[in-house]
């Protein structure tokens, strides 16, 4: 049962894809007709979950569920396949967990790891830059503490 994002309650569980590159706005209208569908039709033990999705910077892609609405180990599984026929499709890494996106100059910036913690060695970056906290796990969090300054995120682990 696919809702408004701005219509699930800040504890709703959430998830964040992030794209290792930008989409086009050709893909971003295609994805959110594919997301629509898989929402509509997503369900958990034959019953149908109350869940929202987002796009944000033609990068990010979240999923948020209704926490009053159960979902299983065998529905998670079935969203993680639906990303994974997203990555085929479009030629892009959602899954991996080691890179890291940050803002500079109102551009969104990619790195892996590594490539990370050297910006921050030769100071092309520093604590102030804004970094996405994919970590968030509800739309509480999500609004409050996903773009957050490396020196407020667990990035700041590498300063």
């Amino acid at each position: 049962m696919n809702v408004k994002f701005e219509e699930l309650p800040e504890d709703s569980r959430i998830w964040v894809y992030q794209s290792n590159r930008r989409f086009s706005e050709e893909e971003i209208s295609e994805i959110s007709i594919e997301l629509e569908g898989f929402l509509e039709s997503w369900t958990s033990h034959a019953k149908p979950i109350r869940s929202a999705f987002q796009i944000k910077y033609n990068r990010f892609i979240f999923i948020a569920v209704d926490k009053d609405f159960e979902t299983s180990g065998c529905s998670i599984d079935s969203s993680v396949s639906f990303i994974q026929s997203l990555e085929k499709k479009y030629k892009v890494d959602l899954l991996d967990k080691m890179n890291v996106a940050y803002k500079t100059d109102n551009e969104i910036g990619f790195a892996s790891l590594a490539d990370f913690k050297n910006l921050l060695k030769n100071k092309s970056i520093n604590e102030d830059t804004i970094v996405f906290n994919n970590l968030v796990s509800n739309i509480f969090e999500y609004n409050s503490n996903w773009e957050t300054s490396i020196k407020n995120s667990w990035h700041s682990r590498f300063l």
